[in-house]
């Protein structure tokens, strides 16, 4: 079948198809680095990392930008609370995300643009909007959009104008739908923004939040592209706004395709601080996660359904990834006749199918696992052909580039690999108080042996 995506602005599947050929334009909201980044962001940056794995699969070209939030509300009250220059705290957050993200597997954007080193294009891009008559000028030097001039406003969460009570203008960041505004496009400087503020035809201030992703998303991916994603808290007002302000800036379409990933429940609620289930990366690294339990209960559901995380799951979850290990290695221990052939089972065709159904996850992962003890089975009976082992390690292969969810293999020392040499020796001659005694040699240095049918397995422990 087609690749298909659930497009926001729609609310249905469409085929997708990009405005050049293979090649993908792809913007997701990056981090507001006033913080470290929990595990509800990664729920949303996951999931763009698995829109991405698989367009890459599919055999896009996918240029990926990421933008950094480092000046908006958040960010200049974190400095004021810490006393500390806003580049400070912007540059530890950001410094951690990418530690984060790295730990976690998720393929770098080829781009990650700042919004402070972006001003220029957004005093550009609001000066347009003044001269086209769709923003205004208050007294104090700010400057917001007229929602008012825009009748197909809320067109990305389904509000109309006309049935809702429209206050004069809003200065926050973040607001509730049930009262849409007027939105601010450029905040003039406040006493409590300290040094914080850039000049500008209208005076000294800064960005609202929503014009900085318009300016950076068209400065890197042009005017029009191919896919917009962030959590389904980014719909409003930060997508809804964007939509608006760019339209009416060009006159002619955005971004064709909009994904947004729903909410992540953590231990079976809202996550929160006082709640005790506030989870940061580094939260879960000290509790014993590895990143592919972290990545599998995550990708596992599908990205528009809510999904609960939690630490009772671990046991689980490594269950089922020593079982994706344990396979991939039975399947490669053999010795395959070719590599270049690249041939696949039935259900490879299935498993693909379940993804270009809007990134089907759950029926993906059902697709893999029955195929799975499919071929065990045919193992355990010792009636596994050289074609079944290259279609399995092909299979292998391409669930993990998409999913990301085995470890990386282990470097077995030089030394480990010979004292398991005279062990599987000593056991040959019965030796056994000899080899129990190079077995417990080799536990001493953070390995174990196991022994098969096929000869020994050695495996950190």
């Amino acid at each position: 079948m087609s690749l298909c995506f659930y497009n926001s602005l729609s609310r249905k599947k469409e085929i997708f198809e990009p405005i050049q050929n293979d090649k993908v334009g792809l913007y997701t909201c990056g981090p507001t680095v006033y913080d470290e980044a929990h595990i509800g962001n990664f729920r949303t940056f996951l999931f763009e990392d698995l829109l991405k794995r698989y367009l890459l699969f599919r055999g896009y070209n996918v240029f990926h930008v990421m933008n950094i939030t480092d000046v908006d509300d958040k960010t200049i009250n974190r400095s004021r609370e810490e006393d500390k220059p806003l580049n400070v705290i912007t540059k530890k957050y950001s410094d951690q995300f990418f530690k984060d993200i790295a730990w976690l597997k998720i393929i770098p954007a080829d781009v990650y643009p700042r919004a402070t080193e972006h001003i220029p294009g957004m005093i550009q891009m609001i000066s347009k909007l003044l001269d086209k008559g769709y923003a205004y000028k208050n007294d104090d030097g700010s400057v917001y959009f007229n929602i008012g001039c825009d009748p197909d406003y809320g067109r990305l969460v389904r509000i109309k104008l006309s049935k809702q009570r429209v206050t004069e203008r809003m200065d926050n960041d973040e607001y509730e739908k049930d009262e849409p505004q007027d939105f601010v496009l450029w905040k003039s400087k406040k006493k409590d923004d300290g040094d914080i503020y850039w000049d500008s035809p209208w005076g000294p201030g800064r960005p609202g939040w929503h014009i900085e992703c318009s300016a950076m998303s068209t400065q890197y991916l042009g005017e029009h592209f191919d896919l917009h994603c962030g959590g389904v808290d980014n719909k409003f007002p930060h997508h809804e706004n964007e939509i608006a302000q760019s339209l009416y800036l060009r006159g002619k379409p955005f971004v064709n395709f909009w994904l947004h990933s729903e909410y992540l429940l953590v231990e079976g609620r809202k996550m929160s601080k006082s709640m005790g289930n506030y989870y940061r990366i580094s939260d879960l690294r000290d509790m014993g996660f590895s990143a592919e339990n972290i990545r599998y209960q995550l990708l596992s559901g599908h990205y528009r359904t809510k999904i609960i995380f939690s630490s009772a799951k671990k046991h689980q979850a490594d269950k089922v990834l020593h079982r994706l290990s344990d396979f991939k290695e039975r399947v490669t221990q053999n010795e395959l006749t070719s590599n270049d052939a690249v041939i696949f089972p039935n259900e490879f065709h299935q498993f693909c199918s379940a993804l270009d159904d809007d990134l089907d996850t759950p029926r993906a992962f059902a697709v893999y696992f029955d195929w799975m003890k499919k071929v065990n089975k045919k193992m355990d009976r010792s009636t596994e052909s050289p074609e079944l082992l290259l279609e399995a390690k092909n299979f292998i292969d391409a669930f993990e580039n998409i999913f990301g969810l085995l470890p990386q293999m282990e470097i077995i020392p030089s030394e480990i690999i010979s004292l398991a040499k005279l062990r599987e020796e000593a056991r040959g001659k019965g030796d056994w108080a000899i080899a129990d005694g190079l077995r417990n040699e080799i536990e001493k240095h953070g390995f174990v042996v196991e022994d098969t049918i096929k000869g020994y397995k050695i495996k950190k422990v």
